[in-house]
């Protein structure tokens, strides 16, 4: 299953060349953004972690050994890439106790760069935001046409996709999400059952966006529509006066599409149209999800870039900085550029 059928198409035009990311672990750091003070007292343990090629959940088991606990105990804000330098935030959660020794949890692969205590444990979604820094290497692309790419996109935003990561690889989380939409039944298993029901809700919304990046929808309001602020999860409907906001123009302001879940959509209009003719070509996925309790909840479908910056290490390397809303995907910043390759693959005869 290729990235078109899983995400949607392009907002910008043509990738302008190819380059590799990932070769190693540093070319794609992220930084969670937790906007939370802590007060150094309380029975929770906050740690700020740094990991290499680790994922959270690892990350998240490594810890409750060292120190001693259940996992369940251990918190976290949000997943990270596992191919990846990421630095996030864990509590663990040790009422009466005195701070545990971590150091059987540190290696090369993961680093305790801070603690302190608080009164509360760290909750999912916490996070305001993630910081990233990546570089592309083996870049084959001209850097003129690139910089005025990258110039659009700070006024312009992209298209909120889902990245492919939310799929698993080739697209196997949505096979099986399909697998057991056939017959309306759940796993049995917590984590499983989250897992697919998230991926049978991403790849519904991002149906519904790419139909909206056709029509050239995706990046204004219509009347009908559902509109959000990008740090909000409320939404209201847009009427005439709305759609002139002046907020929707400098991206602070953006219509939404679906999460899928119990009752009908509570847009109107064009919107609500489109969202019912995906509920009913991907019948079996809408039931499902709304068989399952999910609540109807909406998405942003433009994404904000703040304080993207780039520049050329090597005339083979671009290096990007920005910040994008928590659950959103650098990936998709990415291909709006360029095409992901692997080591090696790029094409040096190209001429640009």
């Amino acid at each position: 299953m290729n990235e078109l059928d899983l995400l949607g198409p392009l907002a910008s035009g043509a990738a302008l060349g190819t380059a590799v990311l990932k070769a190693t672990a540093e070319d794609f750091q992220v930084d969670e953004v937790l906007d939370i003070p802590l007060s150094g007292e309380g029975e929770h343990l906050w740690l700020w972690v740094e990991k290499r090629n680790l994922n959270t959940e690892e990350a998240a088991r490594r810890l409750a050994k060292a120190a001693g606990v259940p996992l369940r105990t251990v918190s976290y804000a949000g997943l990270k890439d596992r191919q990846a330098l990421t630095r996030q935030w864990f509590s663990l959660h040790l009422p009466g106790k005195a701070d545990p020794e971590l150091v059987a949890a540190e290696n090369e692969s993961l680093s305790i760069l801070k603690r302190t205590r608080h009164q509360r444990k760290l909750q999912r979604g916490a996070h305001a935001a993630n910081g990233f820094t990546l570089r592309l290497t083996q870049l084959v692309a001209d850097h003129v046409a690139l910089d005025a790419r990258l110039e659009h996109l700070k006024v312009s935003g992209v298209p909120n996709y889902f990245g492919t990561q939310r799929f698993g690889y080739q697209g196997g989380n949505l096979v099986d999400a399909r697998h057991w939409a056939e017959r309306q039944a759940l796993p049995e298993q917590r984590n499983v059952r989250s897992r697919l029901l998230s991926t049978a809700r991403s790849y519904l919304f991002n149906r519904v966006l790419a139909a909206r990046v056709t029509n050239g929808t995706w990046c204004r309001a219509q009347v009908g529509d559902l509109l959000a602020f990008t740090d909000s999860r409320s939404f209201f409907s847009a009427g005439e006066a709305e759609c002139s906001d002046p907020r929707l123009a400098i991206l602070d302001l953006h219509p939404t599409g679906p999460l899928w879940g119990e009752g009908d959509s509570p847009a109107s209009g064009e919107a609500f149209a489109l969202e019912q003719q995906m509920g009913l070509r991907e019948a079996e996925l809408a039931t499902w999800l709304k068989k399952a309790g999910m609540a109807q909840e909406r998405r942003i479908l433009r994404l904000p870039i703040s304080g993207l910056s780039w520049h050329y290490p090597e005339p083979d390397i671009l290096q990007l900085e920005f910040v994008l809303p928590a659950g959103c995907f650098a990936t998709v910043v990415v291909r709006e550029l360029i095409d992901l390759v692997s080591a090696g693959q790029t094409d040096s005869s190209c001429v640009f």
